[in-house]
């Protein structure tokens, strides 16, 4: 079995160990934030864990009411500038903890008194030990280049985190049961595999989504880029009506999650768009309705909560773009001209 797939396996019991090494951490987190008064939230990442950022921020400002901006660490580094981060809080996501240009961020905004926060894999990192406070992902070493296990991680200890400051205590049990409802997930994985072969010529496809799961776009197709070659794009719904529909082909395939909740009546719509046109639609969802909308279907266990569906969501764009590498005859541990730590400044 190829590591990628390995790693998609171990998540269900990976994000239990995570939920429990950060259970006071996140608490203590929590109490700063609200000893502070924190009234703005600044997040740097790159790649996959810039993805996991997009996601806290959709989380944090409809929860919280907060605002929260994604970091251009270009000014820091290439153009060597400062940013005023008074009365604020900053937090740097990194798989390795090594990510340079991250580090700066978190620097300058400590220097400056900011509440810093790192989000990595490795307790004894650059990024973790300059911080005010670290949330451990604790999933273990990765050694698949493609992300798995630690982006799931990184989702959860935001959404802890989320979960602790809104007092939101239906959130905290929906959150407990990802890790059982991920283990389901996995166990229909020959199932997708087998959808999945349909797919081994395409050369390029379109993911949308739309809200809290437009991450979950953004991720799936880096993974499907990385790991099988495709040109895949990303959008979210109500912008890929701006422009980018103009692109959409009968030989295009669109994949569409599209998850119970807020966000299905426009995806929905989207869906019955591209049907009238006769595109080829990969459709993820936990509704009947829309999954028999897709000449390809793929289910995900029910909710209705937006801050839960993403993590379902993105174990189906993991097993997809795994198995679409192995159909394609690839090797998803190894993508070409890439490595597992990259750091950019």
């Amino acid at each position: 079995m190829v590591l990628m797939l390995n790693e998609i396996n171990e998540q269900p019991e990976v994000l239990k160990r995570c939920m429990e090494k950060n259970k006071d951490s996140v608490k203590k987190l929590a109490e700063e934030i609200r000893k502070r008064n924190i009234e703005w939230i600044y997040i740097a990442a790159r790649g996959t864990s810039d993805h996991a950022g997009i996601y806290g921020k959709y989380i944090i400002e409809s929860e919280l009411g907060i605002p929260v901006a994604l970091a251009a660490p270009s000014v820091f580094t290439l153009y060597q500038k400062s940013v005023n981060f008074k009365n604020g809080m900053v937090i740097g996501i990194s798989q390795s903890g090594k990510a340079a240009d991250v580090l700066e961020v978190i620097k300058s905004a400590k220097s400056q008194g900011a509440l810093t926060v790192s989000i990595t894999n490795f307790p004894d990192s650059p990024m973790a030990q300059e911080a005010n406070f670290h949330l451990d992902l604790s999933a273990g070493l990765e050694k698949s280049v493609a992300a798995t296990k630690t982006f799931t991680s990184q989702m959860l200890v935001l959404a802890l985190l989320v979960a602790e400051l809104s007092g939101n205590d239906e959130l905290k049990k929906e959150l407990s049961l990802v890790p059982e409802n991920i283990s389901h997930i996995l166990s229909t994985a020959d199932t997708i595999k087998n959808k999945v072969e349909r797919y081994r010529f395409i050369s390029e496809c379109f993911v949308l989504s739309r809200g809290m799961n437009y991450a979950i776009a953004l991720e799936s197709a880096l993974k499907i880029q990385e790991t099988t070659y495709t040109r895949a794009k990303a959008f979210a719904t109500s912008d890929f009506q701006h422009g980018p529909i103009a692109m959409v082909d009968k030989n295009i395939p669109v994949i569409v999650y599209a998850p119970d909740g807020p966000s299905l009546k426009d995806t929905e719509a989207m869906i019955d768009k591209l049907a009238e046109l006769g595109i080829e639609l990969i459709v993820v969802s936990n509704k009947r309705s829309v999954l028999d909308k897709g000449t390809c279907s793929l289910s995900i266990p029910h909710t209705a909560n937006d801050i839960i569906s993403p993590f379902y969501n993105a174990v189906v764009a993991q097993l997809f773009a795994c198995n679409l590498s192995l159909a394609k005859g690839l090797n998803p541990d190894s993508p070409r001209m890439l490595s597992k730590v990259t750091i950019t400044k």
